[in-house]
C-alpha cells in the first residue's frame, strides 16, 4: 500500500501563487512514477502534470502550461506542485498520484492516490 500526503492547498487571489507537496515513503518515492491531477465538481481527473522516473523531464496539461512547475525533492520523498499566476479556472481538488513506471498522462496509468486538497481561486 502507498500512501500519499498532499498540503498545500487554500484560497488565494487570481494571480498569486501555491505550491501543493505530496509526501511519501522512501521506498515508493523511488519506485514509482507520480503526478498530479485536478477534479472540478462533477467532473473526471484531469492530468495536470507529472516528471520522468529517473530523469528532468516533465509533461503538463494544456491549460497549465507555462504556468505551473512539477518537481520533486528526493531528500524529502516529496513531489512539488508550484501554481503561479493562478486562476479562477484552476479551482479545483488537486490529487496526488502514483503508478508503475513510465509516467502517464490519464488517470486509469496510476494504481495510488492521495486525500486531495482543495485550491480556490477568487477573481
Amino acid at each position: 500500500q502507498v500512501q500519499l500526503v498532499e498540503s498545500g492547498g487554500g484560497s488565494v487571489q487570481a494571480g498569486e501563487s501555491l505550491k501543493l507537496s505530496c509526501t511519501t515513503d522512501e521506498r515508493a518515492f523511488s519506485n514509482y512514477a507520480m503526478a498530479w491531477f485536478r477534479q472540478f465538481p462533477g467532473k473526471e481527473r484531469e492530468f495536470v502534470a507529472t516528471m520522468a522516473w529517473k530523469g528532468p523531464d516533465t509533461w503538463y496539461g494544456d491549460s497549465v502550461k507555462g504556468r505551473f512547475t512539477i518537481s520533486r525533492d528526493r531528500t524529502k520523498n516529496t513531489l512539488y506542485l508550484q501554481m503561479d499566476r493562478l486562476k479562477p479556472d484552476d479551482t479545483a481538488v488537486y490529487f496526488c498520484a502514483a503508478g508503475h513506471p513510465p509516467p502517464g498522462l490519464v488517470e486509469h496509468e496510476y494504481q495510488w492516490w492521495g486525500q486531495g486538497t482543495r485550491v480556490t481561486v477568487y477573481s
